[in-house]
C-alpha cells in the first residue's frame, strides 16, 4: 500500500517541475521586454545563465533532496514576491537566483526540524 502512494508522487513531481519552469519562463520572457521599468538588484546577473530554467529546476530536484511540497511553496513565495515588489521584476538575468533562493527558503521552512 505504501508503495502505491509513492508512485503517484513520483509522477506528479516532474509535472510540477514542468509547470513551474513553463510559468517562470513565460514570466521572465515577458519581463525581458519591459527593461526600461526594471530595477536592478543583487539577484540580477551580468549575463543570462546558459542553463535553461527547466534544466535548472530538474537539477535542483535531483540534487537538493527537498520534499515535494518545497517546490510548490517555492512557487508561492515567488508569486508573493512578484505581488509585493512590482518594480523588481523577475527576468532572464535574475530568474535562476530567485529560483534557488525560493527553494532554499521553502526547504528551510518545510523540511528543517
Amino acid at each position: 500500500m505504501n508503495q502505491d502512494l509513492q508512485e503517484p508522487m513520483a509522477e506528479i513531481m516532474p509535472n510540477i517541475i514542468t509547470a513551474m519552469s513553463y510559468l517562470l519562463q513565460r514570466v521572465s520572457e515577458t519581463n525581458d521586454h519591459l527593461s526600461q521599468k526594471q530595477s536592478i538588484s543583487g539577484f540580477h546577473g551580468i549575463t543570462k545563465p546558459s542553463i535553461s530554467i527547466r534544466s535548472y529546476l530538474e537539477r535542483i530536484f535531483k540534487y537538493a533532496n527537498c520534499s515535494h511540497s518545497c517546490y510548490i511553496v517555492a512557487y508561492i513565495y515567488l508569486d508573493r514576491f512578484i505581488k509585493k515588489q512590482p518594480f523588481l521584476l523577475i527576468n532572464s538575468f535574475s530568474v535562476h537566483r530567485f529560483i534557488i533562493t525560493s527553494v532554499l527558503v521553502s526547504a528551510k521552512f518545510m523540511d528543517d526540524l
